[in-house]
């Protein structure tokens, strides 16, 4: 029936508790790291770009030891100098502690002398040289790394969003891992829209409980306020299709990689009716098995 929200049991009746594991990050200066680092942010890893060689068993053990941090990704690269030289004996023995997956990034020639030219940095190898020469210099340093990588990843013909769809869906492991973080926000018109938000919904067509003295200086998180509101039937059915609209449009929106969505309840002032309405979307979006959290930017503290 229209308004009701979307089954998605598997989520919302799930606790996911992840295996330790880290993953490492390596490749070619250019190849696109970073913006895979990023990838495993979103699926929920703790990210470090550009940890010290020396310290990465260390990391490893706090990864294994941590309740919290279960999973984690860092990057390793060029930028190590002569201690890359250690990396398969450092490797070796991370594996016999923790579960370790070596992803290493490369490109073409040709592609990479583009990237470095677009973004007009310098390469990390240094400046004494072509970047081409440079580039084929770093290639056959990090040989002996991609020799044990468990699996190489050609980003030549990636742009930015390809590869961190590529990237989560090598290592996406439960339909969780790809769920967007959705904010309901109350706020109020006088001050302005939040800047941050993705949908807006203007709910000053509801009846203002402001004009009710024993509401004036409550909230639309009371029970008395929120009942005023709710029992509207005009209230009802906006939520009803709200929530029909919002269970269509945030499986697109996870297919398309967004990671956050800001949902923006406004009425005139921020306590009232768009604060019952944020509580009220925040409730029916997390029973249908996304993570929400509520704020409410212009309610009194």
């Amino acid at each position: 029936m229209p308004g009701k929200p979307a089954k998605r049991k598997s989520a919302a009746k799930r606790t996911l508790v992840h295996p330790a594991e880290l993953v490492i990050l390596t490749g070619m200066s250019g190849s696109g790291k970073l913006s895979a680092l990023k990838a495993f942010e979103d699926l929920g890893y703790y990210a470090v770009d550009n940890l010290p060689l020396d310290l990465v068993p260390r990391f490893a053990e706090l990864v294994q030891q941590s309740k919290e941090n279960r999973r984690a990704a860092l990057v390793v690269d060029v930028r190590e100098g002569m201690r890359l030289d250690d990396f398969p004996a450092i490797l070796k023995k991370i594996r016999r502690a923790l579960p370790t997956r070596v992803v290493f990034l490369e490109a073409s020639d040709d592609a990479l002398v583009r990237r470095f030219s677009e973004t007009r940095r310098p390469h990390p190898m240094g400046r004494s040289d072509t970047v081409l020469r440079s580039i084929r210099a770093e290639r056959k340093r990090l040989d002996p790394i991609r020799n044990v990588a468990d699996i190489v990843l050609d980003t030549t013909k990636f742009n930015v969003h390809e590869l961190r769809a590529h990237v989560q869906s090598l290592f996406e492991r439960d339909e969780q891992d790809r769920a967007l973080t959705i904010s309901t926000i109350s706020f109020g018109f006088k001050n302005g829209v939040p800047s941050d938000a993705d949908l807006v919904f203007d709910v000053r067509f509801l009846p203002n409980p402001h004009f009710v003295p024993e509401f004036r200086k409550l909230t639309g998180r009371h029970p008395r306020v929120a009942k005023y509101v709710r029992d509207f039937p005009q209230t009802q059915e906006f939520l009803d299709k709200a929530t029909e609209m919002l269970t269509f449009l945030l499986p697109h929106y996870i297919k398309e990689g967004k990671s956050y969505l800001t949902v923006a309840f406004g009425c005139t002032g921020g306590q009232h009716r768009s604060v019952f309405l944020a509580e009220e979307m925040k409730k029916r979006l997390a029973a249908a098995g996304y993570r929400v959290k509520a704020a409410h930017r212009d309610m009194p503290r």
